[in-house]
């Protein structure tokens, strides 16, 4: 059987299957989008072409060899189709570290960038989030995010996966063997990257620049659908929500990443209704519209034999 061509077909077959399995969220975002004040979506589809380049330099920063710039980021816009094809950060990942293997990247130290950058990533949402709330600290009612008695079970959960992921290593050598192994590479690896400026200020500068690019994004879509929301409240409320959800393993976070923003915003502040409709254009326009062409654009990759 021809693999390759099976491969090239297979992104967009799978965005026909997802969309018309959320087509009623499709036309109800497009919609929205109808009524919207142009000029401001504009702009956010701007800036979330911007994220694809923030993406490509956090990528660049995780890794000492030089990538090809071009393919670098048709990687990266690549990735955002498959991430909303797989399970959060599944599709992103695997379609970079294929990338780094077919450029040279011997496979301990691409799966060790690829981990210097998911950490890099997480850190710079965090703290992005926490600067923000220092900064705004009316910006949400916690109290409005979780139903109420929710707090105590959420961190028994979190305490019980630590324990896991701590006892596992200790109670089955194989695994902390490999362990101790990737953990070796991987502080090789960051030590080598922060060894060299351009490639830290890559990294550190790309992982701030992502998520702030995208809550700028939902900022302009409020923007256009006139959400009575401060500008800094509606970015606090995107990055608490993206945080919140970013341990449930659904394809690009299709549905909980809708839930959660809704519930931010409407902790923020916003109308419940209105909040809707901001979060379903965004989620068009950031996610919807961009899929299609990242799907061909990951066919065309894989058929170039660049991943």
């Amino acid at each position: 059987m021809p693999v390759r061509p099976v491969l090239c077909l297979l992104p967009p077959l799978l965005v026909a299957v997802v969309a018309v399995r959320h087509r009623s969220v499709l036309t109800e975002g497009f919609g929205h989008l109808a009524g919207a004040r142009w000029p401001w979506l504009l702009a956010a589809a701007g800036v979330t072409c911007l994220t694809w380049v923030a993406a490509a330099c956090t990528r660049q920063g995780a890794v000492v060899r030089r990538l090809p710039r071009r393919q670098l980021l048709a990687v990266q816009f690549a990735a955002g189709a498959a991430n909303h094809l797989l399970p959060t950060g599944l599709g992103a990942s695997a379609v970079n570290l294929r990338f780094l293997t077919v450029c040279g990247v011997p496979p301990a130290r691409s799966s060790a960038a690829l981990a210097l950058y998911l950490l890099a990533e997480s850190v710079g949402r965090v703290a992005l989030l926490g600067g923000l709330l220092l900064a705004f600290p009316g910006a949400l009612r916690p109290a409005a995010l979780l139903p109420e008695g929710a707090l105590g079970p959420l961190l028994l959960a979190g305490a019980a996966a630590l324990a896991v992921a701590a006892g596992v290593p200790a109670l089955v050598p194989r695994v902390r063997v490999a362990l101790v192994s990737f953990l070796r590479t991987a502080l090789g690896e960051a030590r080598s990257v922060h060894a060299r400026p351009a490639r830290a200020l890559a990294l550190w500068g790309g992982a701030l620049a992502f998520p702030a690019l995208q809550a700028a994004g939902l900022v302009l879509v409020g923007r256009a659908l006139a959400l009575p929301v401060p500008a800094a409240h509606l970015a606090v409320a995107y990055l608490a929500a993206t945080v919140a959800v970013a341990l449930v393993p659904t394809p690009g976070g299709l549905g909980s990443v809708e839930t959660a923003l809704v519930v931010a915003l409407v902790a923020a502040g916003g109308p419940a209704a209105l909040s809707t409709a901001v979060v379903l254009a965004y989620r068009t326009v950031t996610v919807w519209l961009p899929l299609l062409p990242g799907a061909l654009t990951l066919g065309a990759l894989v058929r170039l034999k660049v991943i």
